[in-house]
């Protein structure tokens, strides 16, 4: 089949960009939406759901980075949903790109409404990299409106992302998130109201010596309270300011 059959249509602006270590291609623009580190960091930290009729749930999937950067390791299928027009546009094509229609479907919607689509309890993985500034009046915006809905609570929040995580997943689904730590007591406190027991923790420094400021957090439907683990800390940095061993195998591989 030629390239050009594959290649889907690339808007002005936009690109292509390859994460190595997965062999996966994504259509990418910077005025529009970029995945950062976090998706990697997150793709990286989710375990896939382990039978082949495991469904897996991407939920504010952006241009759909953390789903297609998973797909790889994913036996079942694979929900996308994310509520802007346009990043849900350039999700479906990159799951085109990679030749993935038959594993990825992409529902450009909100989340809230998503049971139309997902039945409740259905779900044995739902990944989550949710907007992390809360909406507040006083709140500086990124005057791209892409990317004001994509980084505040504006089109969603914390409580209602961690509400439909809970209502989608099955009993002992699991749940994986990327955020910051600054809002780790929020976080956990929703989860519980929502019936999710968080039960491993990371946290991601810039480089040594700095505060954390990403953590990643897996929680469990229904699950006991107890058993926290907090695995060891990950440096996006390493002293010679390059990409850390590990950060370096999440993006090129071997």
């Amino acid at each position: 089949m030629g390239d050009y059959l594959t290649t889907p249509e690339l808007l002005p602006g936009e690109r292509i960009d390859q994460l190595y270590s997965q062999d996966i291609k994504i259509i990418q623009s910077p005025q529009v939406f970029s995945f950062s580190l976090d998706a990697v960091l997150l793709a990286n930290f989710a375990k896939p759901p382990l039978k082949q009729t495991g469904k897996l749930v991407d939920l504010c999937a952006g241009n759909g980075a953390v789903g297609l950067f998973m797909a790889p390791r994913v036996k079942g299928k694979i929900a996308m949903v994310e509520i802007q027009p346009r990043l849900a546009d350039m999700a479906r094509r990159s799951v085109a790109l990679n030749q993935l229609e038959e594993q990825i479907t992409v529902y450009q919607q909100d989340l809230a409404t998503i049971f139309n689509q997902i039945r409740k309890d259905s779900v044995d993985t739902v990944v989550c990299n949710p907007p992390y500034f809360a909406d507040l009046p006083d709140s500086k915006k990124n005057p791209n409106q892409y990317l004001a809905i994509a980084r505040h609570e504006i089109a969603t929040s914390l409580e209602t992302v961690i509400e439909v995580t809970s209502g989608l997943l099955k009993m002992n689904g699991k749940a994986f998130f990327v955020y910051r730590p600054d809002r780790l007591l929020e976080m956990t406190a929703m989860m519980s109201k929502h019936r999710l027991a968080v039960k491993r923790l990371q946290f991601v420094y810039p480089k040594v010596g700095r505060d954390a400021n990403i953590m990643l957090v897996e929680a469990i439907k229904d699950g006991r309270s107890s058993g926290l683990k907090v695995l060891p800390s990950l440096m996006t940095y390493d002293e010679s300011g390059e990409y850390s061993a590990p950060v370096k195998k999440m993006l090129y591989g071997e």
